[in-house]
């Protein structure tokens, strides 16, 4: 297999500066179409994305020690975790959106004989896990099937809420698209996504992407990328994430839009490792902090830029795709992260979210879209 070289720098900085310049000209439409599609009210637009975070005695919305579905890396309390303060918020979007109380009897009801996937990341497997200690918290004495019984991610984990018949699976995969192992090594295939098969039956499907992209080094789980039949060693990684959630649009249309199946991707979840980005000393991480960022306006750091590609994308698909954007309100929130409160796993997580937490949020206004409750 011939090993193709990477274009030069300066080629790709180009290619990324007009391809998120067009982003940036087309988001401004294509937000309108995505995320506020759906928001409208008697007295207005509402965009349940927009808000702020204010302290309520009445969370957290369960306690995480009655919940059997946290992995140790979330389950911040158990590893000792002093402070409760970052368990006390509760998102308040701008008016004039009102978000409903989350019912997880209501949601087993409303999904009663379907399957339920999370395909992506770990920051799928976060809201994934979230959800289940939501629903559970509702109804604590339905008979749950966990498959494997382990819970090991190979590539995937199932819990079923039998006397309702509703199956929520967490699907593995960093990329979306394909890597296969071939004689070169393992090669990432933006233009190939057979994994996609294992996808197909589930009625509502939630997908995310983008926090494996940039990684290099020993933890990059590829050695080459293949693109247009041709493999090379690396290319700029927002330019591959790209041409790979244009694959992944193409599945979908191909494969989904003649189903009834309900289809939904995550915004970027942000990091905290970078304290200019909140106005803080640059050496400054997510250690150590108990608050939330108080602000309305827009975040120091700026908006993820990948995100915008992630809109401009959606908004060119022909089967509706509703955008959970968290971004915003999560990029507040560099209180919520595991830190060292993860059984030792990650160390210094600013990356992933405790459970109980933020992506309790994110589920709420899930199910705010789900039951037409988002405006």
């Amino acid at each position: 297999m011939g090993i193709v070289m990477t274009r030069r720098a300066a080629i790709a900085a180009a290619i990324v500066a007009a391809l998120l310049a067009a982003c940036t000209a087309a988001a401004a439409a294509a937000a309108i179409t995505i995320s506020r599609k759906h928001h409208k009210s008697a007295s207005g637009t509402c965009d349940m994305f927009a808000g702020s975070w204010v302290a309520d005695e009445a969370y957290p919305l369960y306690d995480s020690a009655s919940c059997p579905f946290v992995r140790a890396e979330f389950d911040c309390r158990r590893f000792g975790r002093p402070d409760t303060g970052y368990l006390r918020y509760r998102w308040l979007p701008s008016p004039p959106c009102s978000p409903p109380r989350f019912d997880g009897l209501a949601l087993l009801r409303i999904w009663s004989g379907k399957k339920v996937m999370f395909v992506g990341d770990s920051l799928a497997l976060n809201q994934y896990e979230s959800l289940l200690c939501m629903i559970h918290a509702a109804a604590p004495d339905v008979t749950t099937t966990v498959s494997p019984r382990s819970g090991k991610i190979s590539p995937s984990t199932t819990v079923t809420f039998e006397e309702y018949n509703v199956t929520l699976v967490y699907y593995l995969t960093h990329y979306l698209v394909d890597v296969v192992a071939e004689k070169a090594g393992r090669v990432l295939k933006l233009d190939q996504i057979d994994e996609a098969r294992n996808w197909l039956g589930a009625d509502v499907l939630v997908f995310d992407s983008w926090h494996w992209w940039p990684r290099s080094g020993p933890t990059q789980p590829w050695d080459y990328i293949e693109v247009d039949g041709k493999v090379i060693k690396d290319m700029d990684r927002t330019v591959a994430f790209t041409r790979a959630l244009k694959t992944w649009a193409g599945w979908v249309d191909a494969n989904l839009l003649q189903t009834n199946a309900q289809v939904f991707f995550q915004g970027i979840s942000p990091s905290h490792y970078k304290g200019q980005e909140w106005g803080a000393s640059p050496k400054k991480t997510c250690m150590g902090e108990t608050e939330p960022l108080n602000s309305t306006g827009p975040y120091p750091g700026g908006p993820i830029s990948q995100q915008e590609i992630i809109r401009t994308v959606l908004s060119g698909m022909a089967k509706p795709v509703y955008l959970l954007d968290f971004t915003f309100l999560s990029q507040l929130r560099k209180d919520a992260h595991p830190t060292k409160y993860d059984g030792g796993i990650f160390g210094q997580d600013c990356t992933h979210w405790c459970i109980a937490g933020l992506p309790d949020t994110w589920n709420i206004l899930f199910y705010a879209a789900l039951t037409g409750q988002d405006g």
